[in-house]
């Protein structure tokens, strides 16, 4: 997620890859709940993704990824949380354990209920003809979405969900095709995309340089640590 805001802001970056550093003090440090991505810029370190992304949104000059329209903010930040608490949870971290670590203690699997509640929500907000979450404009609450909707695809129901939500399969289609998504995809080094683990996870770990978007800020270096 953090690597899709920066490839659409052009923001410059380096990837540094602390999969062998997790949990260590010098990740702790960075992190104080041993997660993933750690953006640095100057001084100046900040984690949780939604931090980052508004972070970068705020900072850097480029296409400005939050609506201008003061009621649009709400919508955004409205939909940014039920990514965290809902489509995550259960699309991508519940699924993937229910496939990988329930079988062997035979735990039933309960997610999928949740996951159709999640989907139903989702295909109606985009079966108005929208091109995107807050139609007319291109927002945070897109790239947000993509990376969920994207892994999720490695569950094996994903499959015969996606014939029953055609919008939302129409709007990943957009997304994908996005100038941004091409270039993220041509940035990431190799192996760094694997099945139920979200984009973002695998952001980038050094933002070298970039613009900042108000004299408020220098123009210094910007680094992220990432998973």
């Amino acid at each position: 997620m953090a690597g899709i805001v920066l490839t659409h802001k052009e923001v410059a970056y380096t990837f540094h890859d602390l999969e062998t550093e997790m949990n260590t003090p010098s990740q702790i440090a960075l992190h104080p709940f041993g997660r993933v991505p750690i953006p640095q810029h100057g001084d100046f370190v900040v984690y949780k993704t939604a931090a980052i992304v508004g972070y970068i949104d705020d900072v850097f000059y480029g296409p400005k990824l939050t609506p201008a329209d003061p009621s649009q903010p709400a919508s955004m930040n409205q939909w940014i949380s039920a990514v965290n608490g809902h489509y995550y949870r259960y699309l991508i971290f519940h699924v993937c354990h229910e496939h990988n670590v329930f079988p062997q203690f035979g735990i039933p699997s309960y997610a999928m209920p949740k996951v159709a509640v999640c989907l139903q929500v989702l295909e109606r907000e985009l079966s108005d003809g929208g091109q995107f979450l807050l139609d007319p404009e291109l927002s945070l609450t897109d790239f947000y979405m993509l990376p969920i909707i994207h892994n999720f695809d490695f569950a094996p129901e994903a499959q015969t969900l996606h014939p029953k939500h055609p919008a939302i399969c129409a709007w990943r289609e957009r997304m994908e095709a996005l100038s941004t998504m091409k270039r993220f995809r041509a940035a990431q080094p190799q192996g760094l995309h694997r099945a139920c683990a979200p984009m973002g996870d695998f952001a980038p770990a050094k933002i070298l340089s970039g613009q900042p978007s108000s004299a408020e800020y220098s123009d210094t270096p910007v680094s992220q640590s990432s998973r």
